[in-house]
């Protein structure tokens, strides 16, 4: 775990078996560290070695949804089904981290463990809560002390910003600060020139803006981008291209869009995440934009070029579909049609903005995903 002090703390006074205070500490922190997956994973490890497991499934179940493939979140959640003796779930756990790692011990352990004592009577007959501890993953705490680092960092920042600072006013070097991938960019700003006629009039647009509502979303767009949550923007860049909006004010809606990153199931922003319920009816501002939604599939078709499915949307409970979205891969993509699917996907819609497809990106797949 990066060192933060004070999670670093409530892990080491969680490491001397002090629970009662490393919680206390976690606990004031909460709202700072909302939305957090260190926190959450430190939250759940450490009531897991206290022996909190209703508050280390629900911590961890937190941390899993913002990292899905953390292979030490899947085995915390592991040892936690199988301390239910849910062994289906707990060994599709274990199975993911040794996709990953394929030499993981404690995965490893627990499968051995699993297969000799399939028995439910076997299985609690050996779960004794000192055998069971040694699959749990451990507490993390950074092994150098933590003063010694920051003295020693920041004596190297020191130097490297006087030597830096000497190239710079010299002209030695490059300024290296300045990136064209950095957020944000004088080539994004609005001039006064684009400001003072933001609109067109006449003509058809599906969206009518005046030009304070123009620049506000274009501004809004612009404070979405430079905070990394790309698919917020581009929700109201796509509506400015479909409005009134002036050709220089949609040229620069164009070129945030091209600097836009693909996002992963790691980095994608969940809050961010539109409903098919909203794409559906509103689609022409959903164009291009990243979605990662639960269902089915249906109707694959695998060839060695690419992968097609319908994808039945929120179907994975089996009790509601929202709809059905066909999705296609451009390599081939093992699937199971029995189990629930997480597909990350890049929404595409037809001229007539009527039907909608998505570019898949990844696939998440697991058995834990019916829990």
């Amino acid at each position: 775990m990066k060192s933060d002090p004070v999670l670093e703390k409530a892990a080491i006074l969680a490491k001397r078996k002090n629970f009662e205070n490393a919680f206390k500490i976690l606990k004031d922190e909460e709202d700072r560290y909302n939305g957090s997956f260190k926190y959450y994973y430190l939250f759940g490890i450490i009531s897991l070695h206290s022996g909190s497991f209703v508050e280390a499934h629900e911590y961890l179940q937190y941390a899993w949804r913002i990292k899905p493939k953390d292979p030490n979140t899947m085995l915390a959640l592991a040892v936690l089904f199988l301390r239910r003796s849910n062994t289906v779930k707990a060994v599709d756990y274990y199975l993911d981290v040794l996709e990953m790692q394929r030499k993981n011990k404690i995965a490893n352990d627990a499968l051995k463990i699993i297969r000799k004592n399939s028995a439910p009577e076997a299985l609690s007959e050996w779960m004794t809560p000192d055998r069971l501890e040694k699959l749990f993953p451990p507490i993390p705490v950074s092994i150098v002390n933590q003063r010694s680092i920051i003295t020693a960092v920041c004596s190297l920042a020191a130097i490297i910003a006087i030597t830096l600072g000497i190239l710079l006013l010299t002209k030695t070097i490059p300024n290296p600060f300045k990136s064209h991938n950095a957020r944000p960019s004088e080539e994004y700003v609005l001039s006064s020139q684009e400001r003072k006629d933001p609109i067109e009039t006449g003509g058809l647009y599906r969206y009518i803006l005046t030009s304070s509502q123009a620049i506000s979303l274009y501004e809004r767009s612009l404070s979405l981008f430079t905070s990394y949550r790309d698919e917020a923007a581009k929700i109201g860049l796509n509506r400015l291209l479909e409005s009134n909006a002036g050709e220089a004010l949609k040229s620069k809606a164009r070129l945030l869009l091209e600097n836009t990153e693909v996002p992963g199931f790691d980095t994608f922003k969940r809050d961010d995440n539109p409903s098919y319920t909203n794409v559906k009816n509103e689609p022409a501002v959903y164009r291009n934009v990243h979605v990662i939604w639960r269902g089915m599939a249906t109707n694959v078709e695998l060839s060695e070029e690419k992968t097609t499915f319908d994808f039945l949307v929120g179907y994975d409970t089996r009790k509601t579909l929202e709809g059905i979205v066909p999705v296609t891969f451009n390599k081939p993509v093992s699937i199971n049609t029995e189990r629930p699917l997480e597909v990350l996907g890049k929404i595409a819609v037809a001229l007539s903005y009527t039907d909608i497809t998505l570019e898949g990106v990844a696939i998440h797949q697991s058995g834990r995903l019916e829990n």
